[in-house]
């Protein structure tokens, strides 16, 4: 499995900007409800199976409220888990707790959300030597987050941002032609030599006709987009190890094997970040006095 580390800082500045949203001046509830001396334990259960991911995050927005909250991971993130299974365990003040647990809920359980269905996809892949790779459609301001969840179910990232690797789509091209096809090959090459040498240079490619061309190009990895199954077969063999080759569009949990069987280096899916729902977990409060 790839690295599951996530940096520190933009994880703190996605909790204090969501706390800065939720609770801009406390929680006036639990503040006219709860006596400041009060004390809470709590257990994250999972309420269905899936995969998990983001207990640091659970734990850092806990802390974050109050430093003093102790917080125990008792699921390291990877790993599968089963409806009824105890995720973690908090204890601190009541308040605290009550202030942190939707920030605390929201975020773990749309990690988990990604990181459940990503391990789906990856394991319809099985047996091939496909990566499953998100894409950057993500929630704004949590890519950092929804990334590492992809690779908590077993999956890989593609290009983090725009800054990060050329990646030339219909768009690109059609602006670039000028509507003639013809002048394809010449403008990626002139613009690939313009990269440094450890710049990946990506091109999405719509039909058959556009392979050659691109290819010929020297780009180091095509796209083929909204290809059939028995396309992306004869594109597989058409680019016959000269790039790597990717499969994009139309991908979804019925089709993936097939995908996956063709013969592609690398499958992208929006939807591994983009459509999930919230992963079913609950935060059990148990109030005592003192």
């Amino acid at each position: 499995m790839t690295s599951l580390t996530l940096p520190a800082a933009p994880v703190r500045d996605i909790l204090e900007r969501a706390f800065a949203e939720d609770a801009p001046s406390g929680d006036i509830t639990s503040q006219l409800l709860i006596p400041a001396e009060a004390r809470a334990t709590a257990v994250l259960n999972a309420r269905v199976p899936g995969v998990f991911s983001g207990g640091t995050v659970f734990r850092d927005a806990m802390k974050l409220v109050d430093p003093d909250t102790d917080v125990e991971l008792l699921i390291a993130d990877g790993e599968t888990f089963d409806a009824g299974t105890h995720l973690a365990r908090v204890s601190g003040s009541a308040r605290s707790v009550l202030l942190a647990e939707r920030v605390a809920l929201n975020l773990v359980q749309r990690m988990c959300a990604i990181a459940t269905k990503t391990a789906e996809f990856v394991e319809r892949a099985g047996g091939t030597k496909a990566r499953i790779t998100d894409t950057r459609k993500t929630t704004p301001g949590l890519r950092v987050l929804e990334r590492y969840a992809v690779r908590c179910g077993g999956g890989a990232n593609h290009r983090y941002s725009l800054s990060d690797a050329v990646l030339a789509k219909d768009n690109h091209l059609a602006v670039m032609t000028g509507g003639d096809p013809a002048r394809l090959t010449t403008l990626l090459a002139a613009a690939k030599a313009q990269l440094g040498h450890t710049t990946h240079f990506e091109v999405e490619v719509d039909s058959a006709e556009q392979i050659e061309p691109v290819l010929a190009a020297g780009v180091d990895t095509i796209m083929l987009d909204n290809f059939t199954i028995e396309e992306l077969r004869a594109g597989v063999k058409q680019v016959d190890g000269r790039a790597i080759v990717e499969a994009s569009g139309n991908v979804n949990l019925g089709t993936v094997a097939e995908i996956a069987a063709a013969g592609v280096d690398v499958i992208s899916i929006g939807g591994l970040t983009h459509s999930v729902a919230a992963l079913d977990l609950g935060l059990d409060v148990e109030l005592r006095a003192g």
